[in-house]
This record gives structure tokens, C-alpha cells and sequence, in this order.
């Protein structure tokens, strides 16, 4: 009897720790993808052939952003103490790869969310491994902010990101600055 509650224990705490961190870098990581497509808004004419587009994605990592704030509230998660270094690196990212052209502002596009499907992807897989049932809210949203995250991605391949120059240097950069923010993100 005392071993399983021991056991019950344990499985709760291991759970807990789980759903903080997940969440936690999930809502790092919509905060930045709203301040990357604000800093390409504020740089790029609402009306040239990308406003509309981005206008789009980024009122969905503003819905994006919304859901994970609920569910930080939801399970009492303090957010990153990086927030507010992650919003403006974030924002500054967005308009500098902007200010180098459309091609650029797409690659971006491409790097992050090809970046952020695979880390959905990664943590939909543990959340299965644990328990599908007692994580089933949880997984729900994560695989609908993966695929759209992941229909983002094909647009800023649709709208040749990868023709930007020094594309390949330009999506290793971005992705292992996404790589760093997850990484602090999923300890503090």
C-alpha cells in the first residue's frame, strides 16, 4: 500500500514537472513568434504583396500566444525569466530579416516554424509516452499549434524563402537562437 502511494507520488510530481516545462517553452516560444511577425509588420508596407500574409500568421501566433497565457494560468507555470530578452531579440530578428528583403523575411519564417513543428512534435511524443488519457486537453492544442505552425512554414517556402541569400547560413543562425531559447526556456 505505501508503495503505491509512493509511486502516486511520484507519477505526480514527474507529470507536474512535465506540463510546466512544456508549457513554460511553449509560451516563450508564441511570444516570440508574435514579436518576430511585429518586427516584420513594422518594417514591411502593410500594402506590398507579403503584408496580408504575415498579417495573417502573426494574428495566429497572437490566438497562439492567447492559448498558451490560459493555459500558463491553468497550471500556475511562471513564464521564462527570459521573457522580456526573448521579445525584444524576437521583435529585432523580425524587422532585421525584413529590412534584407521578402525572400528574407519568409527564410525566417521557414527556420522558425520548421524548428518549432519538430520541438511540437518532440513533446507530443512525451506526452504519450506518459499518458495519452490524463494529457489529452494538452495534446489536443499542441498538435493543432503544431499543424498550423507547420502550414506557416509552407508558406514561407510558397513564398520563396529559401531563395534568400545565404539562405542555409541564414536558417542554421535562426535555428540554433531557437534552439538556445528552448534550452532556457525549458530550465527557468
Amino acid at each position: 500500500m505505501r508503495r503505491s502511494i509512493v509511486r502516486l507520488a511520484v507519477d505526480s510530481v514527474h507529470r507536474r514537472r512535465l506540463v510546466e516545462r512544456i508549457v513554460r517553452v511553449d509560451h516563450a516560444g508564441e511570444l516570440g513568434a508574435d514579436r518576430i511577425y511585429a518586427g516584420q509588420m513594422a518594417v514591411l508596407d502593410k500594402n506590398s504583396s507579403l503584408g496580408d500574409i504575415i498579417k495573417k500568421m502573426w494574428d495566429e501566433e497572437k490566438e497562439h500566444l492567447a492559448t498558451m497565457e490560459k493555459l500558463v494560468a491553468k497550471h500556475s507555470v511562471p513564464p521564462t525569466i527570459f521573457a522580456p530578452i526573448f521579445s525584444c531579440a524576437a521583435f529585432a530578428l523580425g524587422a532585421s530579416t525584413a529590412l534584407l528583403g521578402k525572400e528574407t523575411a519568409m527564410a525566417c519564417t521557414v527556420a522558425v516554424e520548421e524548428l518549432i513543428g519538430r520541438h511540437y512534435n518532440d513533446q507530443i511524443k512525451e506526452l504519450i509516452n506518459d499518458d495519452p488519457e490524463v494529457h489529452k486537453e494538452l495534446l489536443h492544442t499542441l498538435i493543432r499549434l503544431r499543424d498550423e505552425e507547420l502550414e506557416h512554414h509552407d508558406t514561407g517556402v510558397f513564398h520563396d524563402g529559401p531563395k534568400a541569400p545565404f539562405y542555409s547560413y541564414l536558417k542554421t543562425a535562426i535555428q540554433t537562437g531557437c534552439k538556445g531559447a528552448i534550452w532556457l526556456s525549458e530550465r527557468v
